[in-house]
């Protein structure tokens, strides 16, 4: 079984991309800038997922760099055109598993992927040996368990029943990833110095989420997707998770999303 709860093919995949990239894209590209990523960049986006951040490294790096986007489903990548030139390559690649490419990087970016990696710290390893010296790694992930994600809603029952439903979700991850994984991305700056990086920094980012928002639909993305195994295996059920996707389109309902962390570093 594959360590991803959330698997490209799923119907629900689209919409997951497409939640993201409206939440977070603006809050990931602030990081990269600050790297200094300039013409002739060599980059990896590590779990390209959608493609948008691809597209903008290969937007800034320009017709001298060069970017790999790697994912262990590249077929959304495969069908972006803006991803069809000579400066970007697309390979299936499982950064938990699979050999390292041949070149060194600039700068190495992964969002939301490390979560999903039971040997992350390896991976992170790995990643670390593929930069140039002086290369910028960037790693974004949420931490589930950094905030209580109820406080918004003035519903108890409701409140109650997003809590049931977000700890089947985090109970099938603990169970493909390891239980480290839900509080992993609080671990990014320490982690980072332990692998020897150095200028190292870390943010963090949470948001209210609106019933009928983009963020209540990424989250009703991920909920529809678990639903079969969260159901099947007693966590939750069905007319449970219903009731939670109906909420998540009712505008006065409110969540707060996970805390996203977002952390750097250069190797020296």
């Amino acid at each position: 079984m594959s360590s991803y709860i959330f698997d490209n093919a799923g119907q629900q995949a689209g919409q997951r991309f497409t939640s993201l990239e409206t939440l977070y894209d603006s809050w990931t590209i602030r990081h990269l800038e600050a790297t200094g990523i300039d013409t002739g960049w060599q980059c990896w986006e590590i779990g390209g997922g959608g493609g948008s951040i691809a597209t903008w490294l290969g937007q800034r790096s320009g017709p001298t760099g060069h970017v790999l986007v790697t994912d262990i489903d590249p077929r959304f990548l495969l069908e972006l055109a803006t991803l069809d030139q000579p400066t970007v390559e697309i390979q299936r690649h499982d950064i938990g598993t699979d050999p390292l490419p041949a070149q060194t990087f600039d700068l190495i970016h992964a969002r939301l992927v490390f979560i999903h990696v039971p040997a992350r710290q390896e991976a992170l390893q790995r990643m670390v040996t593929a930069l140039k010296p002086g290369g910028w790694l960037v790693v974004e992930d949420f931490d589930s368990t950094f905030i209580d994600p109820r406080y918004p809603t003035t519903d108890a029952a409701a409140a109650a029943l997003f809590q049931k439903v977000m700890a089947a979700q985090n109970r099938l991850m603990a169970t493909r990833s390891g239980e480290l994984a839900l509080t992993w991305g609080r671990s990014l700056y320490r982690c980072l110095r332990a692998h020897g990086l150095v200028n190292i920094g870390m943010e963090g980012y949470l948001a209210v989420r609106k019933g009928q928002s983009p963020g209540a639909r990424l989250v009703g993305a991920n909920f529809g997707q678990i639903r079969e195994e969260a159901v099947k295996a007693g966590f939750i059920t069905n007319e449970e998770v219903a009731h939670m996707l109906t909420l998540l389109d009712d505008p006065d309902f409110a969540i707060s999303s996970p805390m996203m962390f977002t952390a750097w570093g250069r190797r020296s």
